[in-house]
């Protein structure tokens, strides 16, 4: 037995997977420099927060928790982890012996005499782990299981960011569509103040005119482009929560409220915080367990089996006996086509692909935080700049329609200029407090929330 011992722990059959080192230097740029990285103490509190207190609005919280309840992706991955699960039981359970009971009977006549023959056989046979094969598949198992369940908050989080997202697209949709409206109100009212100063005034020509109604019929096509986006939107929100194409109960764009205060580095605590990070790894663990099993098939397989049969033995014992038996077995590998040898090399080179894949994913997430953070700055800048040049376009298009009343050296190209301005400046005010708004969704997202 010391022998044994001190083979297996030589050999290494029984090792724990631990993590390798993994770069997370400087994950996250800093936003206001293009060279430094962003180095804070505090990483992941924006990310921990349950989504209710991230996303506030009633109307959207029901809507997440219809496709937390609905989603057919998030019900498949719930799935997933139940055939994992009892994946599991079957490796847990071949560790134990496994018993078998088949009846036989037979019944003969020769020359007027008859025998009868029974055998009432129980067989057991118990694989003995010595070499750590069951263990090693037992806990890749396991491995797979933590993989899945991380899978399964991967599809929660990508489920509640996308809903969040497109809520506020019709949130969007609904305030540009009210700026449309409102100029399209105005373009006909130039229209129809061309018409009458055509009609009644010197100097404007029908060209004047039927520019004018150019102008009022574009802005009525930009109206049908955001009903039939508007559309869309719904009916990709009513999929996500598991229902048919219907119109979707929302709030006011003006009225939302999201986080503007974030703790934004992020460091190894995000192998934890990321889902899909930490299920990387978990593949990884698996991997190292494989190459753990490969390993296992170079060394002998030890088994026991044993019968116990009630027999009359072909009729000659009446009434019947026990019989007992009990056999080891001892299966040493020397020759496979090279098969045990290639196998561990591939499940080696496995298990290289899969840190691969972790450490690129570590790089990943580091990148996804850096430009939600880089995408929330900017446009947080563009919307203070942008709310000025609406208030300065308003101003200019008042002045115009004021020229052109009571001179002559205002032209309808100006009016109509003026106009075409603000609403452009208008639609990309709206577009880009829609893109802030996203962008701290898609923070959320990138540091692993929704989770909870």
């Amino acid at each position: 037995m010391s022998f044994a011992a001190l083979l297996l722990s030589s050999c290494g059959l029984y090792n724990k997977y631990e993590r390798p080192e993994v770069d997370t230097k400087g994950l996250v740029r800093d936003t206001m420099s293009v060279t430094d990285t962003l180095a804070v103490a505090d990483t992941t509190s924006f990310g921990n927060l349950p989504w209710r207190s991230v996303f506030t609005d009633p109307q959207l919280q029901t809507l997440i928790q219809q496709g937390l309840d609905n989603n057919p992706d998030l019900l498949n991955a719930a799935l997933n982890v139940h055939m994992v699960t009892e994946a599991l039981k079957i490796a847990k359970l071949a560790f134990l012996p496994s018993v078998a009971v088949s009846p036989q009977g037979t019944l003969q006549s020769f020359n007027g005499s008859n025998t009868n023959a029974y055998t009432l056989p129980v067989t057991a046979s118990w694989n003995v782990d010595l070499f750590g094969n069951l263990l090693s598949v037992k806990r890749s198992t396991q491995m797979q299981l933590i993989a899945t369940k991380d899978y399964q908050t991967v599809v929660k989080c990508n489920i509640i960011s996308s809903i969040a997202n497109l809520y506020y697209t019709l949130l969007m949709l609904d305030r540009q569509l009210e700026i449309v409206i409102d100029m399209e109100q105005l373009t006909k009212e130039t229209w129809e103040k061309m018409k009458f100063m055509h009609e009644n005034r010197v100097g404007y020509r029908s060209t004047a005119v039927k520019s004018a109604e150019a102008a009022y019929y574009q802005v009525q096509t930009q109206r049908i482009d955001i009903l039939r986006q508007t559309r869309e939107i719904e009916n990709s929100i009513s999929l996500l929560i598991g229902q048919p194409g219907q119109t979707i109960p929302r709030g006011i764009f003006a009225d939302q409220s999201l986080p503007s205060e974030f703790s934004t580095g992020v460091g190894i605590q995000m192998l934890a915080n990321r889902a899909d990070v930490h299920a990387n790894e978990m593949a990884l663990a698996q991997c190292f367990y494989d190459v753990e099993t490969a390993r296992s098939r170079f060394y002998p397989s030890i088994t026991i089996s044993g019968t116990a049969a009630f027999t009359n033995s072909n009729g000659l014992v009446n009434p019947g006996k026990w019989l007992w038996q009990a056999v080891g077995s001892l299966v040493q590998p020397i020759f496979q086509h090279g098969q045990i040898v290639a196998g561990l090399k591939v499940a080696k080179d496995k298990y290289e692909q899969a840190f691969n894949t972790w450490q690129n994913s570590v790089y990943k997430a580091g990148n996804e935080v850096s430009n939600a953070l880089s995408s929330y700055n900017a446009y947080s800048d563009k919307v203070v700049l942008d709310a000025k040049r609406v208030a300065v376009l308003k101003q200019n298009v008042e002045d115009t329609k004021k020229l052109m009343a009571s001179s002559s050296n205002t032209t309808y190209l100006e009016v109509i200029s003026a106009q075409s301005n603000l609403l452009n400046a208008e639609i990309n005010e709206v577009s880009d407090q829609f893109s802030k708004m996203q962008s701290v969704v898609n923070l959320y997202q990138a540091l692993g929330g929704g989770a909870k």
